[in-house]
C-alpha cells in the first residue's frame, strides 16, 4: 500500500466522518419537541370541539374544529416547523369573529398528534390532505375548503393545493419555493460547503424520504394547481428571505396568484401589519363569492 493511497484512505475516512457528525448534528438542531398546547379556544369563549384525524401510516392528528356561520368556507390552519395549533390562535380569535368555519390541527411530530419517526415537508403535506378527506367526509364540508399555511405549513400548503382541487383558496405566509434553497441557507450559515458534504446530506435524506426535493417542491408544483392563492411575505424575513416569495409569483405566471410583500415585517409577524385581516378576509370573500 502506497503513501497516496494512504493519504486518499485517510481523507475518505475523514470526509465521511465529517458527513455523519453534520447528518446527526443537523437532525438534533430540526429535531420536533412535540410541546403541546397551553390553552384553547375556551380561553377566548370561542367554542370548539376536539377531534382527532386519520391520517398516512395509521396515525392519528389532533386538532380543533371551530364552527362558524353556514354561509362561510372551512379554512384549514396549518402551522409551521417545531410548533403546535396554538400557534394559530391569533387566527382563529380573527376569522371566527369573521364568522369562518376552523379547524386548526398539529401535523405529526408535532403538539399532541402521533410521533412518526420525522418530519417533512411531504408529511406535512400528507396530513393537511387527510384533514381535508375528514372535513369532506365526516363534515360534508368538501366544497368550500381554503387554508392558511404558515412557513413550511404555508409550503406544504401549495403541494397539497397541487394534488386536491377541493383546497380551492390557499394563503401563505413566509412559504418557501424550494426546502433545498432553505437547507442551503442553513448549510452557509453553518459554513458546511456544498460539496461533498451538503451534496451528500441531501441524498441521504431523499433517500429517507423516498421523494427528490424537486418533486414536491411548492415552486415545481404551483402551477399544477386550480386554486387562487394570496402569498405573503415579510420583506425583512431573515428565516425565509423574501426572493423565495418572488419565485413561487414567477413559476405560477398566473393571475390566480397574488403576492403581497410587506415592508417591515419578518418571518412570524406578518399579521401585526396593518390591513393584514381586512385582505385576508376579502381574499377568501372574493374566492368564495361571498356577499355581506
Amino acid at each position: 500500500m502506497n503513501v497516496l493511497t494512504v493519504i486518499v484512505g485517510l481523507l475518505g475516512g475523514v470526509v465521511l466522518l465529517g458527513i455523519i457528525v453534520i447528518y446527526y448534528g443537523l437532525n438534533h438542531v430540526y429535531e420536533n419537541n412535540r410541546t403541546p398546547h397551553q390553552n384553547t379556544p375556551a380561553k377566548f369563549d370561542i367554542a370548539f370541539e376536539e377531534v382527532h384525524i386519520p391520517t398516512a401510516k395509521n396515525l392519528n392528528l389532533y386538532g380543533w374544529l371551530i364552527p362558524g356561520s353556514p354561509k362561510m368556507p372551512t379554512l384549514i390552519l396549518v402551522h409551521g416547523w417545531n410548533r403546535n395549533l396554538e400557534r394559530m390562535m391569533v387566527y382563529i380569535r380573527r376569522l371566527h369573529e369573521r364568522g369562518y368555519n376552523l379547524l386548526a390541527f398539529d401535523s405529526r411530530n408535532h403538539g399532541s398528534s402521533d410521533p412518526d419517526e420525522y418530519s417533512s415537508m411531504l408529511k406535512f403535506s400528507e396530513d393537511i390532505l387527510s384533514v381535508a378527506e375528514y372535513l369532506e367526509t365526516e363534515k360534508n364540508a368538501g366544497n368550500q375548503l381554503g387554508i392558511i399555511g404558515l412557513s413550511i405549513g404555508g409550503a406544504a400548503s401549495i403541494f397539497a393545493a397541487s394534488l386536491d382541487s377541493r383546497l380551492k383558496a390557499v394563503m401563505t405566509v413566509g412559504a418557501f419555493a424550494h426546502p433545498r434553497d432553505i437547507m442551503n441557507l442553513e448549510f452557509k450559515r453553518r459554513h458546511i460547503p456544498y460539496f461533498p458534504l451538503a451534496w451528500l446530506i441531501f441524498k441521504s435524506m431523499e433517500r429517507r424520504i423516498g421523494r427528490t426535493f424537486s418533486s414536491f417542491a411548492p415552486v415545481r408544483n404551483i402551477q399544477k394547481s386550480a386554486a387562487d392563492f394570496l402569498l405573503v411575505h415579510g420583506e425583512d424575513d431573515k428565516t425565509v428571505p423574501v426572493e423565495q416569495a418572488y419565485k413561487l409569483k414567477n413559476a405560477a405566471d398566473s393571475e390566480r396568484v397574488r403576492l403581497w410583500v410587506i415592508p417591515g415585517m419578518g418571518h412570524s409577524d406578518c399579521h401585526r401589519a396593518p390591513g393584514f385581516w381586512q385582505r385576508t378576509d376579502e381574499f377568501f370573500r372574493s374566492v368564495f363569492g361571498i356577499r355581506d
